[in-house]
This record gives structure tokens, C-alpha cells and sequence, in this order.
């Protein structure tokens, strides 16, 4: 790469650039990751629980996982029996055709290919593995469905077409494209989110998307979703990742932490995992100026940049405790007029880099942790510390700035002797003002949205999971939210709930609780029936039921909405808030 290239770059991203690719060139086989989806990850996550025990080859607190690790994961838990039922073992199968340049089995060969070169196996609409220096797969992405909402009289709809590829090169380099052009008509309560007032924390951005372009009359929406990296081993137990995409880190159905709710961003990630230990070093590039992200307006110009750098280390207790540590910094070159070269030191306290070089970044510290305390049942949680004074949580005066998070959820495999049903209740509370700083840049978000838990701050939640697979295709959800969440409804006070806002707008110093301001109180239920036609071909019916109390009429609406959707090689879509 010539100097000339790196020129295009900004200084900062010119560094994680030079890290990415001035790297060791001596490597080792190498692996895609699965992408991030709940569904998949639950069939992967419910056999470890299973089983009493912490995996040795996947540490499920950071997704996501490897294709090799989830084939080794699923080799050593049928050796342990602990595919059963008629459904487990078809999960068992639907894995290995999944991931089988690593797993081999006998199952992934297709009885009647396409045309005798398409869907030879019955995962890949193509693939290339002739070459053992080369290997590549490509499949269609097809979302289409049609729904109704009770909020309005338009016909909801989702229309989204793509490709998504991956594939090794030489067993030492992996590489992985996901691309697919989206029009998409959502419910009212999500619609209402991407009008423009910033006073109810309402910004002009698409849930879990980037740009966006108003379509049919701005009845609906039309945006591009691009996702992709390239990954290579430099040793036998560091993975480097570069590239575009997005993570989750925790077991529960929120996190508190680092969650997929953002939008994708650029990003450089070391992943050192040996003996009982998985370290991990994250550097995002993402885009967070209140005032000139302009999402769905012809606005032209380039958005400022934000940096977010994680450090994680989890180490496995024994055989059934996991703990993890983790800090974060947000920090920007705007800010302090020049990009902070220490925070790309992957092994050091960033609160010490941030006190030494006299900054005001917004860092955080906390814990993450699993227990399979016995076989079937998992407790975890999190906590996260932005910012406290011992004296003040002493006095118990409800100073603004004790900013903390707290997450603890336990879910039950298999629950009363039922082959495949599975249970989950999780409970997430969130201090005021967490994750806010008093900078535009600074907050815990990119492009306008958290990069943890969808309702920022401010929030108390309860949420039941209950998963049932009575059929080997047919796999069945319920999931129930109840939340009290304190808005505002004024644009230069601030309750604590909109992270966006700078929190020297608050409207008190002491005497803050969970929820204060203006109450919302919201109760959803949804109910979704998934039928696998063939492999990663679902048909979806989903009824969702939400209710929404508030003393502020624009938070104050019920909505029924039902929707049929057909989805191919690609996630369910959810806006679960």
C-alpha cells in the first residue's frame, strides 16, 4: 500500500490503518465469524448451559463467535450426549452444514443441485473449495414481508435484496462481505423515533442504520447496509480483525456494555484467547455531531469522527464461573486538536492515560459475568461504572453524577424436564445521565444512537423469554418487555435518559432517581412463529402488542402489529423498545 493511499485518510485512521496492515505475516488456519443474530446464537449458547460447564472454545461474553470454534464447541457437546431430542439433533446438523469447510459432515451435500453447480451444499448457493489454498462461499440475501399496525392505515413492509460472501485465503487470511439495499415501511412507535425533536430525544436516524433516504412520499425508507472485514491469525492465539461491522458483549438479551443496536463502523480488533483467558482490544472509528448529522436530508459534508476503544479480559473460574473486566473510552481529535496515540495501547488503564495526558474523555469501567451454576440453568449480569463519589453514594443524596448500570438475568434450558424449552428473565436498570457527557462527541453513541442499551439511560426494565422448538423446523418466541423509562419534553432540560444531550443541561444536582421526569411506562409482548423451509430459508409470523403510558401525548399511544415475512440468509429484524 502506497503512502499516497493513506493520505485520504485522517491521522488518526491512517494509524489504525498502518497497525492493520503492517501486521505479523507469520499465520496460522483462519476462520470467519458468524454474524451477529439472536436466533443463531441462542442454538449455539443453550448446549453450553446445557451442559453445567464453560466451554473451553468459545468465551460467549464476546460475539461474535468463529466458524471453527462453533464446529469445535459442537463436536465436544455431542460427544458429551447432550443432543437428545429429535430438535437437538437437527440443530447438531444444521450447524455442521452451517460451518462445513470446518465441521465435513456427510449432511451438507444437497440430494438434487441447481443446475448440477448450484447448491451442491445445502448451505451455499456457491461455493469454491477445489483449491486448498482457496476457499469461498456466496449466497443471495432476500428479506420481503408485509404487515399492518393499528397506528396506521399505510401497509408496513420490508424489501431488502443483497449478497453476502466469505471465504479463506491460503487457511491464513478471511474475508467476509455482506451488502443489501433496504426498503422498509416500520410501525408507527419506531417511525415517530426518526422525526427530528431532539427535546424527546427524537433524532433524525433510522434504528440500527446508518444514512437513510426518505421512499414512497417519506412513508417509507430506503437505506444501503454494508457490512465487512478481513481476519487473520498472527499466532496460534491472537486473531486480528479489520474492517466494518458491529458487537455484542455479554449472555443477556440486552447489553449494558456493547450491543448491536448502533449502526456498523469501522474498526480494528486483537483478540488474544490461551489457557482459561480471552483478551480483547477494540478501536471504533464511528460519527456522533448532534448538529450536522443529517440523516435523510440532502445535506452534503463530511460527519465528525469519534473513537471508541474497549479493552476486555475474561478469564474462566474453575469449570462453571466466568468473569469478565472491561473499560471504554470515547474520545475525539476535535476535542483536544490531536488523536490520542496512547489509547492504541492495547494493555493499559485508559482512566491513567486520561488523567496523565490532563483529558476529559468519557471513560467507563465495569464487570460482566456467567455462572452455569447447574446443568440447565445460567445466572450473569453486568455492571458499569461511568462515574461515582463514594461519599455521595454514602450520603444516598441521589447526586447526578453516580452513574452507574446494573444487569443481572438467568435463563433456564430444557426448563421442568421439556426437551427444547428454554426460559429467560433478565432485569436491566440504568442510572441518570449514564453514558452522557458534557461534549457533543463524548457520549456513549454513534450516529445518534447507544451503543449499549436502545433507551439510553435512565430506565428500569423487566424482560421473560420463553423458547420452545416442539418441531425440528419450527421454533417458537414469546418475549415480554415491562419498562419505566423518565423522558424529557423540554430541549434544554435534560431528565437523564437522552444520552445525546449534554448532561450540563440537568435539571437538578441532587435527588435524582431511576425514571424521574416524565414517566413512560411501557409494556410489549411479541410473539414470533419461525418455520425453517430449508437451510437459512424461514418463514416468519410475528403479533406484537405494545402499550405506551405517558402524561406527554407524543409517548403516549398503543399499538397492535402483525406481519408475514419470508427471510433468506439473513437475521430478523428487531425493535425491541
Amino acid at each position: 500500500m502506497e503512502p499516497a493511499y493513506f493520505a485520504r485518510f485522517q491521522p488518526g485512521m491512517r494509524r489504525i490503518l498502518f497497525l492493520a496492515c503492517f501486521c505479523p505475516s507469520v499465520l496460522v488456519a483462519q476462520s470467519t465469524f458468524v454474524p451477529l443474530n439472536e436466533a443463531y446464537y441462542h442454538t449455539v449458547d443453550r448446549y453450553e448451559v446445557k451442559s453445567g460447564q464453560l466451554s473451553p472454545h468459545i468465551f460467549t461474553g464476546m460475539k461474535p463467535y468463529k466458524r471453527s470454534d462453533i464446529v469445535a464447541f459442537t463436536d465436544s457437546a455431542n460427544r458429551a450426549g447432550l443432543f437428545t431430542s429429535p430438535s437437538d439433533r437437527f440443530n447438531l446438523e444444521y450447524l455442521q452444514n452451517d460451518n462445513w469447510e470446518w465441521a465435513r459432515p456427510e449432511t451438507s451435500d444437497s440430494r438434487k443441485p441447481i443446475l448440477k453447480h448450484f447448491y451442491k451444499k445445502k448451505s451455499d448457493f456457491l461455493f469454491v473449495d477445489e483449491d486448498p489454498d482457496f476457499d469461498l462461499h456466496v449466497n443471495p440475501v432476500l428479506y420481503v414481508g408485509a404487515g399492518s399496525d393499528s397506528q396506521s392505515d399505510d401497509l408496513l413492509f420490508v424489501n431488502t435484496r443483497g449478497a453476502e460472501l466469505r471465504g479463506m485465503l491460503d487457511r491464513k487470511l478471511g474475508f467476509y462481505m455482506f451488502v443489501a439495499e433496504n426498503q422498509v415501511r416500520l410501525p408507527a412507535y419506531i417511525s415517530r423515533t426518526v422525526t427530528r425533536n431532539p427535546a424527546l430525544g427524537y433524532y433524525p436516524v433510522l434504528p440500527h442504520e446508518g444514512y437513510w433516504k426518505p421512499f414512497k412520499g417519506n412513508q417509507g425508507y430506503d437505506f444501503f447496509h454494508t457490512r465487512g472485514y478481513i481476519s487473520f491469525e498472527a499466532t496460534r492465539h491472537l486473531n486480528l480483525q479489520f474492517g466494518h461491522d458491529r458487537f455484542f458483549i455479554g449472555n443477556g438479551q440486552r447489553s449494558l456494555i456493547l450491543s448491536d443496536n448502533a449502526p456498523p463502523a469501522l474498526f480494528l480488533k486483537g483478540n488474544a484467547k490461551v489457557w482459561k483467558l480471552n483478551y480483547m482490544f477494540l478501536i471504533n472509528r464511528m460519527y456522533g455531531d448532534v448538529n450536522r448529522v443529517a440523516a435523510g436530508s440532502s445535506k452534503r459534508g463530511r460527519y465528525p469522527d469519534k473513537y471508541v476503544a474497549f479493552h476486555q479480559l475474561s478469564v474462566n473460574l474453575g469449570k462453571k464461573l466466568n468473569v469478565s473486566l472491561f473499560e471504554s473510552v470515547v474520545f475525539n481529535s476535535t476535542d483536544s486538536s490531536t488523536f490520542e496515540l496512547s489509547y492504541l495501547n492495547p494493555v493499559i488503564f485508559y482512566r491513567a492515560i486520561e488523567h496523565q495526558a490532563g483529558s476529559l474523555d468519557n471513560v467507563m469501567l465495569g464487570a460482566d459475568f456467567k455462572w452455569n451454576a447447574f446443568k440447565g440453568v445460567s445466572v450473569y449480569g453486568q455492571f458499569v461504572l461511568d462515574e461515582f463519589l463514594f461519599k455521595h453514594i454514602k450520603e444516598r443524596n441521589g447526586w447526578w453524577a453516580n452513574k452507574w448500570a446494573l444487569q443481572l438475568g438467568v435463563k433456564y434450558i430444557d426448563a421442568f424436564g421439556v426437551s427444547n424449552l428454554d426460559l429467560q428473565g433478565e432485569m436491566n436498570i440504568v442510572r441518570p445521565y449514564t453514558y452522557s457527557h458534557y461534549t457533543q462527541y463524548g457520549s456513549y453513541s454513534h450516529y445518534l444512537q447507544p451503543l449499549a442499551h436502545p433507551l439510553g439511560a435512565n430506565f428500569r426494565e423487566a424482560i421473560g423469554v420463553v423458547r420452545y422448538q416442539p418441531l425440528p423446523r419450527l421454533s417458537l418466541t414469546g418475549k415480554m418487555f415491562v419498562i419505566q423509562v423518565g423522558r424529557d419534553n423540554v430541549q434544554n432540560v435534560s431528565w437523564g435518559s437522552d444520552i445525546i444531550k449534554n448532561y450540563t443541561l440537568r435539571e437538578r444536582d441532587f435527588n435524582n432517581t431511576i425514571a424521574q421526569g416524565n414517566r413512560n411506562n411501557i409494556m410489549m409482548m411479541n410473539v414470533t412463529a419461525s418455520w425453517q423451509l430449508k437451510h437459512n430459508v424461514f418463514i416468519d409470523a410475528t403479533a406484537t402488542i405494545r402499550n405506551s403510558e405517558s402524561a406527554v401525548d407524543a409517548y403516549n399511544y398503543n399499538s397492535t402489529i402483525t406481519s408475514l415475512a419470508l427471510r433468506w440468509n439473513i437475521a430478523q429484524r428487531l425493535y425491541e423498545f
